[in-house]
């Protein structure tokens, strides 16, 4: 930590490879805003330029390596901060009505701006790399193909998505498996890409793309299909809502049905107190969002469904690498994003918010899980078996 040309230094760790960040303080009223505003406080601290440091991930890396000395932040005074911030979050409940807005506010920023950091694909989830040296798109690809394996699709499969983003699943699923797909979306300005992109690749008599609540998914399609898949859209739900989500998923998929969720998720020994409380992520980046933990989201299966977990895969490490391309592509066209007319200090939280998921992915106080889900009738394909002569 350096302040006003003083150097300090905070901690050790045996690691040898143990993240070391250094933190320069440029104002002094970056202690007050850290003392009344705790994380969210530093937070909007390093957005108003009060700090900064050479590198964002690696100083939050250490943070993230020790909640427990990192939950000091929000004690004395701050839990005042931390109680208003509380209050506001809750007033962004997720009705129907307030589902919109929540989404409104992170995916109608732009698609202009959201195609800065994107790659070609337009994939707002984690990629999977199937290499070491694998670029962006190509993992993006390499995902979207994952999952349309794990659900064995095929040509004239009937597909649901909830969760469109700007169409890449169902583009795929259409364009490469042949399968007919309605995916759903909340978000005006994700409806009209994802249309214009379908419309663009020759598919819309394969690809529906519409605007629905999840809730109001069975009713309004008024059919079951074959598949169904939902890639990081079952942190818009919240906790009580979790239950209602997976019985849609069941209520949508034929007997035989399959259905693949990717989620980022919380550990169960901190999502009690996780949601409870309330993050920077979930103040300034996507209000109204809960990370659900793996627990509950088979509690909704017991409880709300009839689903079966057939296989369960962790890819937390590939989404570390994802936010870290994100980050750079992001910094190498700051000119591009502040012409759209976007300030600094936005810039500044979203760059923060790029090195706090990498953060959190690293040390792995967070997770990324894809879950596949089954009902009762589906049978797996038999294994081919080989005979001798």
């Amino acid at each position: 930590m350096v302040e006003g040309g003083v150097g300090r230094q905070f901690g050790h760790s045996p690691e040898p490879a143990a993240p070391r960040g250094r933190i320069e303080i440029r104002r002094p009223r970056f202690w007050r805003r850290v003392a009344l505003g705790g994380s969210i406080g530093a937070a909007e601290a390093f957005a108003e330029r009060l700090w900064d440091s050479p590198d964002l991930t690696a100083v939050l890396r250490v943070m993230a390596r020790d909640l427990d000395e990192a939950s000091g932040f929000e004690r004395g005074i701050a839990r005042l901060r931390w109680l208003l911030d509380r209050a506001f979050h809750l007033l962004r409940r997720n009705s129907r009505r307030g589902s919109r807005r929540n989404i409104a506010a992170h995916y109608d920023l732009g698609n202009r701006f959201f195609a800065t950091f994107l790659d070609r694909t337009m994939t707002y989830s984690s990629a999977v790399f199937p290499n070491a040296d694998s670029g962006l798109e190509q993992a993006s690809r390499h995902k979207l193909d994952l999952v349309c394996r794990k659900l064995e699709l095929a040509p004239g499969d009937e597909v649901v998505e909830i969760g469109s983003g700007w169409g890449s699943f169902a583009l795929h699923a259409a364009g490469h498996y042949g399968a007919r797909v309605v995916t759903t979306t909340v978000s005006r300005r994700q409806h009209e890409l994802a249309s214009r992109r379908v419309a663009e690749a020759g598919l819309a008599d394969r690809v529906q793309v519409v605007r629905l609540d999840f809730r109001d998914l069975p009713a309004a399609l008024g059919r079951r299909f074959d598949k169904l898949a939902s890639i990081e859209m079952i942190e818009a739900v919240g906790h009580r809502l979790l239950p209602s989500y997976v019985g849609v998923v069941s209520r949508l998929l034929r007997p035989h049905g399959l259905a693949l969720i990717q989620a980022i998720t919380m550990p169960e020994q901190r999502y009690d107190s996780y949601r409870r409380s309330v993050d920077f992520i979930q103040r300034h980046i996507f209000p109204g969002a809960l990370l659900p933990s793996l627990g509950r989201i088979l509690e909704g299966m017991r409880d709300a469904s009839d689903l079966q977990l057939l296989d369960l895969e962790d890819i937390t490490q590939h989404y570390a690498r994802t936010l870290a391309l994100w980050r750079q592509r992001f910094d190498g066209r700051e000119a591009e994003i502040a012409a759209l007319g976007l300030p600094e200090r936005f810039r500044r939280l979203w760059r923060y918010y790029f090195s706090y998921c990498e953060a959190g992915f690293a040390e792995r106080v967070i997770g990324d899980v894809q879950l596949l889900l089954a009902k009762p009738r589906y049978r797996r394909p038999a294994l081919a078996t080989e005979t001798g002569p």
